[in-house]
């Protein structure tokens, strides 16, 4: 029988052995650029328990092609996917296998969540190639069991035929609620429930204490509040809500002024918000060439976008965030 000292020490010498937590990495600026379009917008995070790695989804708009026409540039594609084993070193992986699609179709914004090991996503959905705005749109959603490839489960009946960028949040009761951008209504936020994922009944317009329209919603719990945050094409707008029902806006938009970094010298669009281990990320895509210095008649450096990453902090009971702050991270494997 071993004596207790002699015990102690096997049970030190067996922690010093295990393997220590990995050390967080610098976090590059961009952090990542399509290597096919180089017009990655709209990102998405999510962890794929498959394959241990965590997937980005972005809108891939193709800003390489300089003899498109109009608005043909951010049609046409389907949605990129990268891939990392730490969240902070990326690279290009596929596009999604969407097993809906008609002639010269286009997917936008992404929405990704898990539920009971299956993948849901909720898609923008564009029937065709086109040179202006004013074409219809649906969101669709999809399923998967490996993030790669998705089946087509249905068209959403929303509030018109022209609605984008949806969100879904899983609600206190055990319910689920979509916000989502309706363009026929001056581009205001709408919501519809589900008690299933499959089945949505729309509510009608979302109650924000302030008239301006916005897009891309990302809603989010986090510091024992609920956060919805809305690109407005000056920054991001940011609201809070005690029920998920009523929001109250919150002045001073995050990302609105530039920051210094490599393709973050303007402000920051369309974002999504992950929470690990109580730290919370949003990333975000940056038009670089849209500022001054630039030639406006450049085509490829108007058109090309990048995704960045910053640290929110929670002060004064609002997020804020540095983008100029060295950033050091890494994912895991979530819980």
């Amino acid at each position: 029988m071993l004596s207790p000292l002699i015990l102690l020490v096997s049970l030190l010498s067996l922690g010093a052995c295990s393997n220590p937590p990995a050390e967080d990495l610098p976090v590059p600026k961009p952090l990542y650029r399509d290597p096919v379009y180089d017009g990655a917008a709209d990102p998405v995070v999510i962890y794929n328990r498959e394959q241990e790695e965590w997937f980005m989804f972005y809108t891939n708009r193709r800003a390489a092609d300089t003899t498109l026409n109009g608005f043909e540039w951010v049609h046409g594609t389907r949605i990129g996917i990268a891939a990392s084993d730490d969240g902070v070193n990326w690279s290009y992986r596929d596009t999604a296998d969407i097993d809906f699609r008609l002639k010269d179709y286009t997917h936008w914004a992404p929405e990704v969540i898990e539920h009971e090991g299956l993948y849901h996503m909720y898609l923008t959905y564009v029937p065709g190639i086109f040179q202006e705005w004013r074409h219809p749109r649906d969101i669709l959603h999809l399923t998967s069991e490996n993030l790669v490839n998705w089946k087509y489960e249905s068209t959403l009946e929303l509030a018109s035929d022209r609605v984008i960028d949806a969100c879904v949040f899983r609600l206190p009761d055990g319910s689920w609620r979509m916000w989502y951008n309706n363009e026929r209504a001056g581009k205001a936020m709408y919501y519809a429930d589900s008690e299933d994922l499959y089945h949505w009944e729309d509510k009608g317009r979302v109650q924000i204490d302030r008239a301006r329209g916005g897009e891309g919603p990302k809603v989010f719990q986090w510091q024992g509040k609920y956060w919805m945050i809305t690109d407005v094409w000056s920054g991001l707008a940011l609201y809070t809500s005690e029920d998920l029902l009523n929001w109250t806006h919150i002045p001073g938009n995050l990302l609105e002024a530039p920051g210094q970094g490599e393709d973050d010298k303007v402000m920051g669009g369309h974002a999504d918000v992950l929470i690990h281990n109580d730290r919370a990320f949003l990333y975000y895509f940056t038009h670089p060439g849209r500022r001054e210095g630039t030639d406006p008649n450049d085509l490829f450096e108007q058109r090309r976008s990048s995704l960045q990453v910053v640290e929110l902090f929670y002060e004064g009971g609002r997020l804020v965030c540095d983008r100029d702050a060295p950033l050091r991270m890494r994912l895991g494997k979530p819980e």
